[in-house]
């Protein structure tokens, strides 16, 4: 109890020996206009802010890159002449819809002929199985239109196969890439025609270092800008953590679905991004100007009864960019001084500088919290 005491009285000590020491140089000289009765009566203006009741978010910066949701390479599965590529470069295509047809011409005939063939070998299967069974043909004879019958059918179905790889189709919707070939030219098998992509959303792919894991989880909500388009921010949600950490650098690799609504945001890109580790929905947050670390401890100035400074010791919790979550000291609606607190001594008169200067600090507030909106 007593360390306690003596803790909390040096305290006071060490916060009024730091405010006197901006003061110093604000003492009137004996003599001079405004001294004596005059001089206590003088008010340092400052800027103050409200404490504010508001999400906030303690988060890790990263950086990452951009992948396509899906891609696929458009390949032809058989050697033939290209008849026609309906599809323009860059439109937006369905899943389903045809990208290339080849000329199918020998392989509709292959296929005729294999027909026709399947149907007599059928005919004479049919026949030899009654005659089997009526012991009027040896097993032999039997066994062979079987196998006949059965080696036209898969000539058949490989024919329909390969008349089937003639016409190349969407296999999900998407972005068509540039094209590779042109209508007439022969292709040989696994010739690139075009690529699709899936831009409706992508995946950020970064690493989280080692230390962090223990708060990590599918689900949580990243903010994050590119350098072709500062002003914008891009929302997503993790989804994947990798099974196991990269020995060379102790981290973790970590992917997230992007929103991509307006389709600005491209595969390749580099990404800063900001991971949300933890969020409270109603916390007490102030400026991070406000705060007065001394010693061990922290402080802050508010603007008390009758227009007069008043110093309090705060618990300081969760910090943002320009942001601090206050735990315990300060309650919500009251004015945190922000600007002055040089100037400002506990128990001495401020007044409050036009509204115009607190603004680029709840303007701030506003930004940090808006953060927390894509995740609702």
């Amino acid at each position: 109890m007593a360390n306690t005491v003596m803790n909390s009285q040096m305290f006071c000590i060490l916060m009024l020996a730091a405010l006197s020491v901006g003061l110093a140089g604000c003492k009137p000289k004996q003599g001079a206009a405004g001294g004596g009765a005059g001089g206590a009566a003088f008010a340092v203006q400052v800027v103050a802010v409200e404490a504010r009741r508001e999400p906030i978010i303690e988060s890790l910066s990263l950086v990452g890159s951009l992948l396509a949701n899906e891609i696929v390479e458009v390949k032809s599965e058989i050697e033939g002449m290209i008849v026609s590529l309906p599809f323009a470069e860059g439109q937006r295509v369905e899943k389903g819809d045809l990208l290339a047809q080849l000329d199918d011409s020998t392989l509709a005939a292959a296929v005729a002929e294999a027909e026709a063939n399947f149907k007599l070998t059928q005919i004479t299967y049919d026949r030899n199985k009654e005659l089997f069974t009526g012991k009027l043909i040896s097993q032999q004879e039997y066994d062979q239109s079987q196998a006949m019958f059965a080696a036209s059918r898969a000539t058949l179905e490989r024919h329909k196969s390969e008349l089937k790889h003639t016409k190349i189709f969407a296999s999900f919707s998407g972005i068509v890439g540039g094209r590779q070939v042109s209508p007439g030219q022969v292709i040989s098998k696994n010739t690139t025609i075009t690529w699709v992509v899936d831009l409706d959303r992508l995946k950020a792919e970064f690493s989280v270092p080692e230390r962090f894991l223990g708060q990590l989880h599918a689900g949580q909500k990243i903010d994050m800008a590119v350098a072709a388009y500062p002003a914008d921010k891009f929302l997503g949600e993790v989804y994947f953590i990798g099974p196991q950490l990269d020995p060379s650098t102790r981290t973790a690799l970590v992917r997230a679905y992007v929103k991509n609504d307006e389709l600005k945001l491209k595969p390749g890109m580099f990404a800063n991004l900001d991971l949300a580790l933890r969020v409270k929905d109603d916390a007490v947050v102030i400026p991070e100007p406000a705060l007065m670390p001394i010693g061990d401890r922290v402080a802050i100035l508010i603007v008390g009864k009758d227009q007069t400074a008043e110093l309090r010791p705060v618990k300081v919790g969760m910090r943002t960019t320009g942001m601090a979550e206050i735990l315990s000291g300060v309650n919500s609606g009251e004015l945190v001084i922000v600007e002055g607190t040089q100037k400002a001594r506990p128990g001495g008169k401020v007044k409050l500088a036009p509204a115009e200067a607190a603004k680029p600090y709840t303007q701030q507030a506003k930004t940090e919290t808006k953060a927390e909106k894509f995740g609702n």
